[in-house]
């Protein structure tokens, strides 16, 4: 397959930690959007767990031009055109299907799909994939499983996202084919529905400052 196709670029932001966010109300979205730009993340992935992630979306890409936005938890085809419609400036997926893939690539929307094994990372490879989202990092052997196909699949880079923490972060972006991180930690769920966003900054800034 050409990997000339945008579907398999790099999305265009900078921090090496993404923050994995469920949001309940799309008004989270700016100030949230803000804070962690305050903080150094230029990242969000809004995911569609929730109802209000599609809008919430809308709302970031609209108000916040400066913020990477992508689109978490895409995992049937029909979704990449709604998630870019939104204004998504790229999605990820907790697993890859050939329908998800080819969406992707008609689209022309960037995609870190997630693998969990040895063939699902050559089976992305095959596509065109670089980057890939290793879901649930924790469950399919974590920094282990990333040095062991370190080995022979060492020209593939990860996103490790579940089970990934302020406290083990820094041992993950050491592995060379580790580019980022994903987690939850960045946007609890309580700190966001009582509003507090300097909060968020400083959780932001914390990691920002540990990717270092």
């Amino acid at each position: 397959m050409s990997s000339h196709n945008l579907a398999f670029t790099r999305p265009a932001f900078t921090s090496r930690v993404v923050p994995v966010i469920v949001i309940t109300h799309p008004d989270q979205a700016v100030p949230m959007a803000h804070a962690l730009l305050k903080g150094g993340v230029d990242v969000m992935e809004i995911t569609l767990r929730h109802s209000a992630g599609l809008p919430a979306i809308e709302q970031v890409a609209k108000h916040v031009p400066h913020m990477h936005v992508g689109a978490g938890t895409v995992t049937r085809a029909e979704e990449m055109a709604r998630v870019q419609a939104a204004g998504a400036s790229f999605a990820l997926s907790p697993g890859m299907t050939d329908a998800l893939v080819q969406a992707a690539m008609d689209c022309q929307l960037p995609f870190i799909p997630g693998v969990m094994t040895p063939s699902e990372v050559m089976a992305a490879r095959d596509h065109g994939f670089g980057l890939l989202k290793l879901f649930p990092a924790a469950q399919a052997g974590g920094m282990a499983m990333l040095k062991a196909m370190g080995g022979p699949l060492g020209d593939m880079r990860f996103c490790p996202t579940g089970g990934v923490s302020l406290a083990n972060m820094g041992e993950f972006l050491k592995q060379a084919n580790v580019s980022m991180v994903g987690g939850s930690w960045l946007t609890p769920l309580d700190v966001v529905e009582r509003g507090d966003w300097a909060e968020i900054t400083r959780l932001a800034r914390e990691a920002t400052d540990a990717a270092q």
